[in-house]
């Protein structure tokens, strides 16, 4: 990451130094410098100042295959990235006092989706140990071998400035205290964050203190196979100022900000995992982030995330806990979410919420490796799940399965699982406990995926898609069976749950809901509906209204609702349900509401509802 001004166009004077200019060589041991406008300091070695000056178009800049930090009395500063989208940090004007110190070290990138990214880092780390010429260590202080490190403290001003990356081999963190403030570039590649871990590396962090404030600044990254165990630590980031002219978008190699289309905003994630088989495990840990999202996985395959006895918050306004996609599989024993938008979003991945039971979590420490010692099981007492959103519980916004049980409470203020059109497999286990509460009252909404899309601008995907609200009724698919439970449905199963609200679903093009209620009362309208938003139109600056909407009961096209009452499970009416299958067990009961009856017609023609007995078609059931 060359640091390096753009300069006017005229000569440019080139100074090649190793410290101090000549004249000033034999008669001062610390001495100033001063970088005139137009004027380019090479910095042919590390170099140490009393004072530095560099004005504006001046440039200080490194030989071929060197990059040149800026350490001022122990805080790497003065970089900026060069342009907004760009690759580059470079040095900006300014004037610095003290223990100057402008520290070479060699050259590293890595390239993100056709993009090189420059990086620089106060400890770099592979299979042999340190290296020591990738390593900006004027910016550290602490006790450091080539397998561990011990109070290490780093603070960083400057953007895009890494902590400690580890590629490979083995190594330990202890009480380490990292404070990072500025923009990061990319946390697709773990750009400026304060821990990295790649390429196979096995990396236990113990007692860390970490904040960061900056966009796309991570906490903790993790990607290429790298195994992060992470305990008794503290991380903390905040949202930074988008670069000028920033555009929302989810290409890859640019994208700095959380997609309006979720219905969040946010530019930093505490943590990201991505890669292949990779695996970040938090225990007894605080984690937390002002928006965006606190533990995210991203592109890849085979992930592992977990969190024990952990507390995960979103301290902002917006964002979420968890982001589970591909086929990741998450674990959260124990742990605590306070979140204002979502407890987790599901694109692709596996979520089990559950208790720190002693079998479990030393299951997982065998299967993930996480090294923990008998003592340090022992320390970990068993703790139920709490997950408390202010909106939404679990958004699928691809398919996904989830798993609650133990005594795990999710309480959310609207929708407990909203489904965005997809294939949905859920387990609610109950019989130690567990409870979900929707101060909305809507259980699960099943709707259309109301996600616009990005536009193709300029050869980029740009976030200026408007969402615009179906006007016409849903065309009936003649093959699809509203009856039948299919292997792309939503599927959700509750075992000895104690159930308050309602279940819709509004899909419009071939998707069943299909509940399994088993020794489990649940009093509220299971339906058919069709849905609205509380506006036709839906562009960046309502992202708040993204997957809220009301429903209207009303008979299936193609959005089957398939009841199965098995158990002694009790189905309390709140008001009129459309339904296409309904199965009462020969111990289950509906009734109505407040003591009343219920009437049920299929296919228009009035039927009793008799325990054992299974019922398809349109049926109607109504309180009396």
């Amino acid at each position: 990451m060359k640091l390096r001004m753009m300069v006017a166009p005229v000569a440019v004077a080139v100074l090649m130094l190793t410290g101090a200019s000549p004249a000033s060589a034999h008669t001062s041991r610390c001495d100033s410098k001063t970088v005139a406008s137009s004027q380019t300091w090479v910095v042919s070695a590390t170099t140490r100042l009393c004072a530095l000056t560099l004005k504006s178009g001046g440039t200080i800049t490194a030989p071929d295959g060197k990059d040149v930090v800026l350490v001022v009395n122990g805080v790497q500063t003065g970089g900026a990235i060069d342009s907004t989208g760009g690759t580059q940090t470079v040095l900006q004007p300014g004037s610095w006092r003290g223990d100057v110190e402008l520290q070479l070290v060699a050259e590293r990138t890595s390239v993100w989706n056709g993009l090189s990214f420059a990086m620089n880092q106060a400890l770099y780390v592979d299979a042999t140990g340190v290296v020591d010429s990738l390593s900006a260590t004027k910016a550290l202080s602490g006790r450091t071998t080539n397998t561990s490190a011990s109070n290490v403290k780093i603070t960083s001003t400057g953007e895009n400035f890494g902590g400690v990356v580890v590629s490979g081999g083995t190594y330990t963190l202890s009480g380490a205290s990292i404070s990072l403030t500025g923009n990061g570039r990319s946390d697709f590649i773990g750009s400026g964050a304060a821990i990295a871990a790649t390429d196979g590396a096995k990396v236990v962090v113990d007692g860390a203190k970490i904040t960061s404030t900056g966009v796309a600044r991570n906490g903790v990254w993790v990607s290429g196979g790298a195994n992060l165990v992470m305990k008794n630590s503290t991380v903390a980031t905040h949202d930074g100022t988008l670069p000028a002219g920033y555009q929302s978008t989810v290409h890859l190699a640019y994208m700095q900000q959380a997609p309006w289309m979720l219905g969040i905003v946010g530019n930093v994630r505490a943590t990201n995992l991505m890669g292949d088989s990779s695996t970040a495990s938090y225990i007894n840990s605080r984690i937390s982030s002002t928006g965006w999202g606190v533990l995210s996985t991203d592109t890849g395959s085979n992930n592992r995330l977990t969190a024990i006895n952990s507390t995960l918050t979103l301290t902002g306004d917006d964002g979420y806990g968890s982001y589970a996609i591909g086929d990741a599989v998450e674990e959260f024993l124990g742990s605590t979410f306070d979140v204002p938008d979502y407890v987790a979003i599901v694109r692709g991945g596996t979520i089990h919420f559950g208790d720190s039971d002693a079998t479990d979590v030393s299951a997982l420490n065998q299967s993930l490796g996480l090294g923990l010692t008998t003592r340090e099981l022992r320390q970990l007492r068993e703790r139920s799940t709490v997950l408390d959103s202010d909106r939404f519980g679990i958004m699928f916004h691809g398919d996904g399965t989830i798993t609650i049980d133990g005594e795990t409470t999710m309480t959310t203020g609207e929708a407990a699982f909203l489904d965005k059109g997809q294939e949905v497999d859920l387990t609610v286990d109950g019989s130690e406990g567990a409870t979900v509460t929707a101060d909305n009252g809507v259980l699960f909404q099943l709707m259309e995926d109301d996600d616009p899309g990005p536009q193709m601008v300029d050869g980029k995907l740009v976030n200026t898609g408007v969402y615009t609200e179906p006007t016409t009724t849903a065309e009936r698919v003649s093959t699809w069976d509203v009856a039948a439970v299919h292997d792309e449905d939503a599927v959700a199963t509750f075992t000895d749950t104690v159930l308050d609200g309602d279940f819709w679903n509004a899909s419009r093009a071939g998707k069943n809901l299909a509940l399994t209620f088993d020794s489990t009362d649940v009093t509220g309208v299971i339906s058919s509906s069709v849905s609205r938003h509380s506006q036709s139109t839906i562009t960046s600056a309502d992202y708040e209204l993204m997957g809220v909407v009301t429903n209207t009961a009303q008979a299936a096209i193609n959005n089957g609702v398939v009841v199965a009452l098995t158990g002694d499970s009790v189905w309390t009416v709140t008001g009129t349900s459309y339904l296409t299958s309904l199965t009462v067990g020969a111990d289950a009961t509906v009734a109505g509401t407040d003591g009343h009856a219920v009437s049920m017609t299929v296919d228009g023609v009035a039927t009793a509802i008799v325990p054992g007995a299974s019922y398809a078609g349109a049926i109607v059931v109504t309180v009396v």
